[in-house]
């Protein structure tokens, strides 16, 4: 059975991105596809490494962090990765926390004044 790989069509339309966004992820080193000409071919690697940037972007890392943590993968392996990962995932975890408490902040100071606007309509 011959090896997935994935025109850059196929991967834009796999992973629900545009041409721009593949190629800047190709320009800033995240992906490294094999080419053929002008056709780029994405292997197995690629689509995993893919799926790991948008999950990251999806949790909010930026893209220079999750580039770091995919060069550790491949300088010092799994375990160092895994080790990363959990760092960063404890660093994201702390400021979600902190985001959403300013916006259940922002969400019952907003309530209180449109109620209170709204009492004063009744009233």
């Amino acid at each position: 059975m011959a090896e997935t790989r994935l025109s850059f069509k196929e991967m834009c339309a796999k992973f629900d991105v545009t041409p721009r966004t593949l190629r800047y992820y190709e320009y800033i080193e995240l992906l490294a596809p094999e080419r053929a000409g002008r056709a780029r071919w994405y292997g197995p690697r690629e689509i995993a490494r893919m799926t790991l940037i948008l999950r990251g972007r999806r949790f909010g890392f930026s893209l220079e962090e999750i580039r770091q943590w995919l060069l550790i993968y491949e300088k010092e392996g799994t375990d160092a990765q895994m080790r990363a990962w959990v760092s960063l995932a404890d660093k994201q975890l702390a400021e979600l926390a902190e985001q959403r408490r300013q916006l259940e902040a922002v969400i019952d100071e907003l309530r209180g004044l449109r109620d209170e606007t709204a009492r004063s309509i009744d009233g």
